[in-house]
């Protein structure tokens, strides 16, 4: 996918419907390669600014269609805001070292004001790192300023399994302080995971309102990709994301490999049940309640936090799970329809969460295997929709993406997450499984279910 799809920085919809970003990026590892295809990528619906807090190589100023150099603030009231389709860069003059010089705060901020007026995104590379993989920040960077609304920090993959020392790593003793090994030493995953979770490290500078996002670059072969996996699942939290890419030598829809963010669990336990009979949420599944099975299942696919919507017999559900690490939702108007009850769950995410799986109460036979298929395909495309296909049909649990969100909150009476599917193209995994069509609505498909595990 494309790395501008990866990061979140545009909507799902025309690029005037959104705020612009105002992202930093910081680190090693194809810093200033992110910024000048973002800009580019960005730069398709709108024009795009982009300008540093330190130096860039006098090199790579060409990369944008327009570049302006800045002495002082007020040389920013004679800048011309970039047209829809161009790149501005604003930097510093340059100096003897083929360098530019980076913008002081005060320039920033007027830049800052710019790119409001004008509704423009705003790239800003705030550290250096000598075109090295890896890196650990020097005391007086980065420079981030306060305004910024999102951080992309970088790091090189290709550093993994190299000696810590100069030729791979800007700052090198610092990096050990950091990362508990030594000099020399072979820089492990454990080691760079210690350093990117630094306070003092990857996190250091960030503005506490920003969005962290990882980005792990260089991924150019399978086992750079696992590492870039293990890293990713190591860092999200404390960041709210992580990107594995490959930036050298790819097309814009190769540049990230998978994203990594936080998948809830939401899980639909309100239904009266009323041809049933009798709450469907409590019938028995391996000498457990159908909604405890269902909700060990969200616990071991990974899923956080996992939400568990009530409204009929509440307080027996509540009972049921009140030993798992689940949170509870009450739906005061779960007798309306299933949709009050999607809408409730989805107004319960917390901000972090980049997807959603919705599973129902009366399918304890979903394996956990199946929900992290799920999650493991979407954190490759990012499509509004991932739903398993079993024998042709479509099936739950369907994983929807933070896109949908707002439409999920709005939903109402009968109307459930179905609806979406024919507003977003779906991205289907097959399944070979066909008893994951079965859901429990009488008291035949009870039986069947209870056949279908015995047999």
């Amino acid at each position: 996918m494309r790395l501008v799809n990866a990061l979140r920085l545009t909507g799902p919809g025309p690029a005037q419907r959104y705020p612009p970003p105002c992202t930093a990026l910081t680190g090693a590892g194809g810093k200033s390669t992110a910024l000048f295809r973002l800009g580019r990528e960005l730069a398709r619906e709108r024009g795009v600014l982009l300008t540093a807090s330190t130096h860039l190589a006098v090199e790579q100023l060409q990369q944008a269609d327009r570049h302006m150099v800045i002495h002082s603030p007020a040389d920013l009231k004679h800048v011309q805001p970039p047209r829809s389709g161009e790149v501005l860069l604003l930097t510093g003059p340059p100096g003897a070292d083929e360098r530019t010089s980076g913008l002081a705060p005060a320039a920033l901020d007027v830049v800052n004001e710019l790119t409001r007026e004008h509704q423009l995104p705003l790239l800003l590379e705030a550290d250096g790192s000598r075109r090295l993989p890896l890196k650990a920040p020097g005391e007086h960077e980065p420079a981030v300023p306060a305004w910024v609304n999102q951080v992309v920090v970088v790091a090189g993959l290709t550093g993994l399994g190299r000696p810590l020392d100069a030729a791979w790593v800007h700052r090198p003793e610092r990096f050990a302080a950091l990362s508990g090994i030594d000099l020399q030493a072979a820089i492990t995953v454990g080691a760079l995971s210690s350093v990117l979770a630094s306070p003092e490290g990857g996190l250091k500078g960030i503005p506490d309102a920003a969005r962290r996002i990882l980005l792990l670059n260089q991924a150019d072969t399978h086992e750079l990709q696992a590492a870039g996996a293990n890293l990713a699942r190591r860092l999200v939290p404390p960041y709210s994301a992580a990107v594995v890419s490959r930036l050298q030598g790819t097309a814009p829809d190769e540049e990230a490999l998978a994203v990594y963010e936080p998948a809830a669990g939401i899980i639909l336990a309100a239904g009266g049940a009323s041809r049933l009979g009798k709450p469907k949420q409590l019938l028995e599944w391996k000498g457990e309640p159908f909604v405890r099975a269902v909700a060990r299942t969200a616990l071991e696919a990974g899923l956080a936090p996992v939400i568990v919507v009530t409204g009929a017999a509440a307080d027996e559900v509540q009972q049921a799970l009140s030993d798992l690490p689940v949170q509870f939702v009450h739906n005061p108007d779960w007798e309306s329809g299933q949709g009050s009850s999607v809408a409730t769950g989805a107004r319960s995410l917390p901000p972090e969460c980049g997807a959603a799986v919705y599973l129902l109460s009366d399918q304890p036979q979903i394996p956990a295997a199946l929900v992290r298929s799920l999650v493991e395909l979407h954190s490759r495309t990012l499509a509004p929709l991932t739903a398993p296909l079993a024998d042709g049909r479509r099936a739950n649990p369907v994983l929807f993406d933070r896109v949908t969100f707002g439409e999920l909150q709005q939903l109402s009476g009968e109307t459930g997450g179905r609806s979406l599917f024919a507003r977003y193209r779906p991205e289907w995994l097959p399944w070979h499984d066909a008893s994951i069509l079965l859901d429990v609505d009488t008291e035949q498909d009870y039986q069947r279910l209870l056949e279908s595990d015995a047999a």
